[in-house]
């Protein structure tokens, strides 16, 4: 089965074109060469409601893993855990303390990512930090359990 898959860079500046956005084009394409369909991919504002907007949007259309890029630290306009946990029908804890563990083996910064994981109706959404750097390194440590989520989601694996 091919899943589908959707970015939403969150980012002022990027979203404001002062800067590329390197970050979610990485994570686009470690989703197409893990053999999901990317179905959207879009740079927003540190906005609580439009990246609410855009996880219920995402959400409703089904889209089975849902990527967020940016707003996990501690600056002011850091909001991206807030407003992810605000649309999750259920918290998927386990998925971002394996990112923070296997990432402090690189940087003990990892401890201080905010970000959460959770399910919204048949969507696994999970916020990835801004750097580039670590959304390829965190994405590797989600493809070993990855697969097995979203099918027992879908209800494919009923264990």
């Amino acid at each position: 089965m091919i899943f589908t898959a959707g970015v939403i860079t969150i980012s002022d500046r990027a979203s404001a074109g002062i800067y590329e956005d390197k970050s979610g084009k990485i994570l686009v394409d470690l989703l197409k060469d893990f053999g999901f369909e990317v179905k959207k991919y879009e740079i927003i504002a540190d906005d609580f409601d439009q990246i609410k907007e855009k996880l219920v949007e995402y959400s409703n259309e089904n889209i089975s893993l849902i990527l967020t890029s940016g707003g996990t630290g501690f600056a002011k306009r850091d909001i991206t855990p807030e407003a992810s946990l605000a649309v999750f029908d259920k918290k998927c804890s386990g998925v971002v303390e394996a990112i923070r563990n296997e990432s402090a083996k690189i940087t003990p910064m990892a401890y201080l990512s905010r970000a959460e994981a959770g399910i919204r109706k048949n969507s696994l959404i999970i916020n990835f930090s801004g750097s580039p750097k670590a959304c390829q390194e965190n994405f590797e440590i989600i493809k070993n359990f990855l697969i097995h989520g979203l099918k027992t989601l879908a209800g494919i694996d009923k264990h």
